[in-house]
C-alpha cells in the first residue's frame, strides 16, 4: 500500500534493508540486460557489510526512502570515483533508486532535493552522476534538475561492458 514516502538519514541498522533494496532495484531496472553470472557478480558488491561501512563513513551521505516503515528506495552521495579527475569541491550522486511501484508518484523530486541540499550543506560546488546511456527516463529526470552531459565511460556489470553518461551540475 503506497501512502507516500518519507526520507530519513540511514543508520548502520538499515544496512541489510538497503542491501536488499539495492539488489532488487538494480535487478528490476537492468537485470534483463545481463547474463545471470554477470548480474550475480555485480550484485555481490551490495552486502550489508559494505552498506554499513559506507553509512558509518562521514564522507558518504545515505538517505533511506520509506513508505511507512518499509524501505522502498535510497540515495547515496559520496566522494567522486568516476574514471576522471573531477573539479575540486565535487561530490558524486552514487546511487538514486526507488522500487518500481513507487516510481512516478512524486518521490523522485523529494529525493533529488535531499541530494542537492545535502551536497550544498557539505560545502560542495558541483555534483556528478552517471546513468546508463539507454535510460532515457532517468536522463530526462536529471536534465530537469540542471544536470548536463559531460562525457561517457565504460560501466562494468560482471564481464559485460555498458556505456554510461556522466552528468554534472553546478550547485
Amino acid at each position: 500500500m503506497k501512502r507516500g514516502v518519507t526520507l530519513r538519514s540511514a543508520t548502520v541498522e538499515d544496512a541489510a534493508d538497503l542491501a536488499g533494496v539495492a539488489r532488487a532495484t538494480f535487478t528490476e531496472t537492468f537485470g534483463m540486460l545481463y547474463s545471470a553470472a554477470d548480474l550475480a557478480t555485480f550484485l555481490e558488491q551490495h552486502t550489508p557489510h559494505d552498506w554499513a561501512r559506507e553509512i558509518a563513513d562521514p564522507d558518504y551521505g545515505v538517505t533511506v526512502v520509506e513508505d511507512g516503515h518499509v524501505v522502498v528506495g535510497y540515495i547515496k552521495l559520496g566522494p567522486p570515483r568516476l574514471p576522471f579527475t573531477p573539479r575540486e569541491g565535487a561530490i558524486e550522486l552514487r546511487q538514486f533508486y526507488l522500487l518500481q511501484p513507487w516510481q512516478g508518484a512524486g518521490a523522485g523530486p523529494k529525493m533529488m532535493e535531499w541530494a542537492l541540499d545535502e551536497a550544498r550543506a557539505r560545502g560542495k560546488r558541483e555534483m556528478y552522476l552517471s546513468v546508463f546511456v539507454d535510460n532515457e527516463r532517468a536522463r530526462r529526470f536529471y536534465a530537469k534538475y540542471g544536470f548536463e552531459d559531460v562525457g561517457r565511460y565504460a560501466f562494468m556489470v560482471g564481464d559485460h561492458e555498458d556505456t554510461d553518461v556522466v552528468m554534472r551540475r553546478t550547485l
